[in-house]
C-alpha cells in the first residue's frame, strides 16, 4: 500500500463530518412529529404527505452508506468505494423522487435545491475519491 497524502486523511475526516450532519438531519426528520409539520408552510406540508417510502430509505443509505464509506476512508478499506457508490445511488435515488416525480424544487425553495445540489456534488467527489484511492494504492486492495 503507498503512502496517502496527508489532504486524503483530512477530506475524509471532514466528509464524515458533513456525512454525520446528514445523519443526524435525517434522524431528526423522522421524529417530526404530525404538530411540527402542520407548522410548516402548505406546500412543505404536501411534500411530506406526498413522499413515497422508498425515498426516504434512499436517504437513509444516502446518509448512512456515506458515513460508513468514510469511515472505510479513514480506516483505508476497499469496502468504502462500494459503500459510497451506495450512497450516491441514495441521493441520486432521493433526489429523482424529489424533484422528477414529485416536481418539489419550487415548494422546497431555493436552499433545499442548493443543498442538495451540494449534497450530490459531494458524494460524486467522494466516489471519485475513494477511486482514485484504489487506484493509486492509499487504500487496501485485499478488501480487508
Amino acid at each position: 500500500m503507498t503512502q496517502a497524502p496527508k489532504w486524503f486523511r483530512v477530506a475524509a475526516i471532514v466528509a464524515l463530518l458533513w456525512n454525520i450532519l446528514g445523519c443526524l438531519a435525517f434522524v431528526a426528520d423522522l421524529q417530526l412529529k404530525p404538530e411540527d409539520i402542520a407548522k410548516l408552510p402548505e406546500a412543505q406540508q404536501a411534500l411530506y404527505a406526498s413522499r413515497p417510502a422508498w425515498s426516504i430509505a434512499a436517504t437513509a443509505i444516502a446518509v448512512f452508506g456515506g458515513t460508513l464509506g468514510c469511515i472505510g476512508l479513514i480506516l483505508k478499506r476497499r469496502w468504502a468505494f462500494v459503500l459510497l457508490l451506495l450512497s450516491l445511488l441514495g441521493i441520486l435515488g432521493q433526489d429523482i423522487a424529489m424533484f422528477v416525480l414529485a416536481n418539489t424544487a419550487e415548494a422546497a425553495g431555493t436552499f433545499a435545491v442548493v443543498l442538495q445540489s451540494v449534497v450530490l456534488i459531494v458524494g460524486v467527489w467522494l466516489v471519485l475519491l475513494s477511486r482514485k484511492a484504489m487506484a493509486s494504492g492509499w487504500i487496501s486492495k485485499s478488501g480487508s
